[in-house]
């Protein structure tokens, strides 16, 4: 059965010419722990045997090569002189390939953004039935006869235990889509009011003929 050996990691050298080959060290750290009673791995610097061909196919060059995160797979070997094989193991280079750092950062980043509008939308409030927007209490604009009429002290005090307990209105004001006059729901606006809400649910006034 052959040996296998599979390296991941950036170089930590640069990429040495030979007369037929190229080679460059990798490093891999050993198990922070090991089993009772038994000595610690250590970290090894291998010393990696490769060709112009796998090279010029993995986009691997002198300039970038200790940039980039590659994965090699290979067999190690220590019938090398050690002139040429720095590390305390060489490794034949049979397969080598980039690890796509940006790729893997682009998908994270992603992920963490769809988190974010998913937790966004959690957050966002959610308005009684009929609700077709959320706009600022200082928008709407309430009707002198309105402001004439004194709505119930005890269906007002049903209003707001029903928004301290969901902390939105039970139902959305009306108003008028271009005006935002007041048409409809004077108590909660009220209730809003005294309890110093900042924005509210609201339904826009339907056009009693279609156009």
């Amino acid at each position: 059965m052959a040996h296998k050996i599979t390296l991941t990691g950036k170089p930590v050298s640069a990429l040495r010419s030979k007369k037929n080959f190229y080679t460059f060290d990798m490093e891999e750290n050993g198990s922070p722990a090991a089993p009772k009673g038994l000595p610690k791995s250590s970290t090894i610097t291998y010393t990696v045997f490769i060709n112009q061909k796998q090279l010029k196919k993995a986009g691997l060059t002198e300039e970038n090569i200790q940039n980039q995160k590659i994965l090699v797979q290979g067999e190690p070997t220590l019938d090398i002189p050690v002139d040429d094989c720095p590390g305390e193991i060489g490794v034949v280079c049979f397969q080598v390939s980039v690890i796509a750092e940006k790729q893997a950062e682009a998908v994270k980043e992603e992920k963490e953004l769809e988190k974010k509008e998913e937790v966004k939308a959690e957050e966002e409030p959610k308005g009684p039935e009929g609700t077709e927007d959320f706009i600022s209490l200082d928008q709407i604009k309430v009707p002198e006869e309105f402001l004439q009429f004194q709505p119930s002290a005890y269906k007002t005090q049903l209003v707001m235990d029903h928004v301290k307990q969901a902390g939105i209105l039970d139902e959305p004001i009306t108003i008028n889509r271009e005006t935002s006059m007041l048409i409809d729901g004077y108590r909660r606006y009220v209730v809003a009011k005294k309890l110093d809400m900042k924005t509210v649910p609201v339904m826009y006034e339907k056009n009693s003929v279609e156009s």
